[in-house]
């Protein structure tokens, strides 16, 4: 890696990309001081969702400046109407209907944040500082799920004085959304995350399959289905730098690795940990956080069209700041995508203008 740490190349990029965040959870201090460094930094432009009064009452009584920071209100009419009308549209499959939305979205700033990233007057939304995974993750899934997409996530693990790794830079997968993935499902998880940490940090991933078992060591259904997604990653993905099953030490420290595991171009290489379960990856990713000092930004959502990420509510503001500059370099490259896609459709268009529709 380079010689900046892992968040200030998110930052170093962020401030490239120059995206627009909503920060929904205006009522609370650690948000407000996040928004001035996000600010401060030029890792992002804000949004703040609100009463302008009482925003600036609460910045005003703590010393925070909020210059150049936009501030909307979720009640304010046009605002709301147009908010409203989108996610009638978006879920009027599920019997929303415009009366419902209205009361809905004026009261939930999370979900009025969505919508407003999914109309794309923002780039993307970070939230979770004072509500539950659930109610973060909820209105993203509902409004920004890419059709036909396994939406998973993963914590980003910045380990100190850590030379396994990516230099001490971790993924571990999944850590806050799909409680017991089958083997297609993990299979899934382990390709996003690849592509995630390509995007993010521009380097090659080498992902491991995690399990109690070490290549056949033990036999039992969990470890059936770890071995099983590894095939499939490997079968779907051929690419994908992967191995598995591995135990966690196997996978990490080359001179284990070397021997539970000779031969593999993965073991005791990983940058990934992909976990059979929600329980096992939760677990990893506070005993390293707790016991090895770890800086932890997530989970960082993947599978959606823009970028909306949680927050743990036990964050700080510098947390808050370091999530938000992962959210822009995602929203770069979601925007980066999107208009190759769009180049590609022209250019077929002029290529092949008899097979284009009406």
């Amino acid at each position: 890696m380079a010689e900046l740490n892992f968040i200030e190349q998110m930052k170093q990029k962020a401030r490239e990309k120059q995206r627009v965040l909503v920060l929904p959870e205006s009522e609370d201090l650690r948000v407000l001081r996040a928004a001035e460094m996000i600010t401060e930094e030029k890792t992002a432009r804000v949004i703040l969702l609100g009463s302008r009064q009482e925003i600036e009452a609460a910045a005003g009584a703590e010393g925070i400046s909020l210059g150049n920071i936009e501030i909307r209100n979720i009640r304010d009419r046009d605002f709301l109407s147009r908010c409203a009308e989108r996610y009638t549209l978006l879920r009027r499959a599920k019997g929303m209907t415009r009366q419902e939305a209205t009361r809905l979205l004026s009261a939930d700033p999370i979900t009025c944040g969505a919508v407003m990233v999914e109309m794309g007057e923002a780039d993307g939304m970070v939230a979770g500082a004072a509500h539950q995974t659930a109610e973060v993750l909820r209105p993203a899934l509902q409004v920004l799920k890419m059709p036909g997409a396994f939406v998973s996530s993963f914590c980003i693990m910045d380990v100190p004085d850590c030379s396994y790794g990516l230099d001490g830079v971790f993924f571990f997968a999944d850590c806050g959304l799909n409680q017991n993935p089958d083997s297609q499902e993990l299979a899934e998880i382990a390709h996003s995350c690849g592509r995630s940490f390509e995007q993010l940090l521009g380097c090659e991933p080498v992902v491991a399959m995690i399990s109690h078992s070490t290549d056949g060591s033990a036999h039992h259904e969990l470890v059936d289905k770890v071995r099983l997604a590894s095939q499939t990653a490997k079968e779907r993905w051929p690419k994908l730098l992967l191995d598995g099953e591995m135990q966690v030490d196997a996978a990490i420290v080359p001179e284990i690795g070397l021997s539970k595991m000779k031969g593999s171009r993965v073991a005791g290489r990983a940058n990934i940990l992909v976990f059979p379960n929600l329980d096992v990856g939760n677990a990893a990713c506070k005993l390293v956080e707790r016991l090895g000092k770890a800086r932890m930004y997530g989970p960082i959502l993947q599978g959606l069209k823009k970028p909306v990420n949680d927050l743990s509510r036990g964050c700080s503001a510098d947390d808050i700041a370091g999530v938000a500059a992962i959210t822009a370099v995602q929203a770069g490259a979601a925007a980066g995508a999107e208009k190759e896609k769009q180049y590609e459709a022209e250019r077929n268009y002029n290529k092949y203008p008899e097979i284009q529709p009406a």
